[in-house]
């Protein structure tokens, strides 16, 4: 055996392990939609077909008795690889105008048993296109351009950069159809069949990135409810209903500002559920602020101050509010003049958040033992970590104080 044959094996062999591979893949995962599973599948099975009738058809060259199966492997050839791009087509699609151009090829093509119109196999063996021999060639080409045009406007929609990959499969078919043309390459195994099997791999990578990215967005959904839940809890509405109730025999006027704030209040904290970007700054401290004057009406003995010097920045919504509250409820109430510091400045490239309060403060050890969900600080970390790569650092004292400091990279 040559090694050219050897060479032409092995790379039979790698393709047909990789598409083996991606097919237990998909059949195993179950995060990916029905329907693209099941395309994925159809389209891994075509390839495969592709690769073996191909193999058939260069068999059959070499010998003249088998024209009339030339004939045959050169026809499927001609039709499955439309059918192939047509089903790239169908995972950033639902439109089922490309099978028209399907089903014009596949009759052009079987027309061949009957007519020399695309091609004929002469008694010979030999191969003669027709006027419409390269018919296939140019459907390919209007369904390549079709492809793109579909993941150019799904970029341009969605401005993920995840969907730069559809992009990225149309280039690589592309350059495998140049290099092949180029080179002469045995039909055996060319670059375009490479370019097949690996636009498939990456659109099963793809659509499995897709599924994590929306995972991630369900996740923090979760996580905005879960901050707004435990900021709404029965006794803080109960609490502040009730000083509005008072106030209203003693002070009117504060008790319509304060009702105004609290609806304030409400409305930011259910607003910030559809939320699934970065909020300004400004905005999360106007919340906050909204926050304290609720809590200090209610708690006289408690003050907070602001040293507000950066404010151009994006953080996640519900990240201070919820500090500042941990702060009050855990910290400073029990104070008989509590305080609470929130500054804010640009050090090091990060714009720094430092919540300060002179509270009864907790042992940090203790703290990390334990689940930091009754704080509400496991949460927010992680989203901070997770959506722009933030940080958060906790310090405190047993009776002096706890220091939360949040940390954004800058232009990030």
């Amino acid at each position: 055996m040559t090694i050219e044959s050897q060479s032409l094996i092995a790379l039979n062999v790698s393709l047909v392990l990789q598409l083996l591979g991606l097919l237990a893949v998909v059949l195993a995962d179950r995060y990916i939609k029905k329907k693209n599973r099941m395309i994925l599948i159809q389209n891994v099975i075509l390839i495969f077909s592709v690769i073996v009738v191909s193999q058939v058809e260069s068999f059959s060259q070499h010998h003249n008795s088998l024209v009339f199966l030339r004939l045959i492997t050169s026809i499927y050839c001609y039709i499955a690889r439309p059918v192939i791009i047509v089903l790239f087509i169908r995972l950033l699609s639902d439109e089922k105008k490309p099978w028209i151009l399907i089903a014009v090829n596949t009759a052009v093509y079987l027309s061949a048993f009957f007519t020399d119109i695309t091609f004929t196999i002469t008694k010979d063996n030999e191969f003669v296109r027709g006027p419409l021999g390269y018919s296939s060639h140019i459907i390919c080409g209007i369904l390549l351009v079709w492809h793109i045009i579909l993941a150019l406007n799904k970029l341009r929609s969605e401005k993920k950069r995840i969907n730069i990959i559809p992009i990225a499969i149309t280039a690589i078919i592309v350059l495998g159809v140049i290099a092949d043309s180029s080179f002469n390459i045995d039909a055996r195994i060319s670059f375009l069949t490479v370019a097949v099997v690996t636009g498939a791999l990456f659109y099963y990578i793809w659509l499995h990135l897709r599924f994590v990215r929306e995972h991630d967005r369900a996740i923090e959904n979760e996580k905005r409810i879960e901050i707004m839940m435990s900021q709404i809890q029965p006794h803080f509405m109960y609490n502040t209903l009730s000083t509005i109730q008072a106030l209203c025999l003693t002070d009117p006027k504060k008790a319509f500002t304060t009702a105004e704030k609290f609806g304030t209040y409400l409305r930011n904290n259910i607003g910030s559920l559809d939320k699934t970007d970065l909020v300004p700054f400004d905005k999360e401290f106007e919340h906050t602020r909204v926050y304290t004057e609720i809590e200090t009406i209610r708690f006289p003995n408690i003050k907070v101050d602001y040293d507000i010097d950066d404010e151009d920045f994006l953080l996640p919504a519900l990240t201070l509010q919820p500090i500042v509250e941990n702060a009050i409820r855990h910290g400073v109430r029990i104070r008989k003049n509590g305080s609470i510091w929130i500054t804010t400045k640009l050090e090091d490239n990060y714009h720094v958040i430092n919540v300060r309060d002179n509270g009864k403060g907790f042992d940090l050890e203790d703290y990390e033992k334990k689940d930091e969900t009754h704080y509400g600080l496991k949460t927010i970390r992680e989203r901070l970590e997770s959506l722009c790569n933030g940080k958060l650092i906790i310090e405190s004292e047993i009776d002096k104080g706890t220091t939360v400091i949040i940390k954004v990279p800058a232009g990030g």
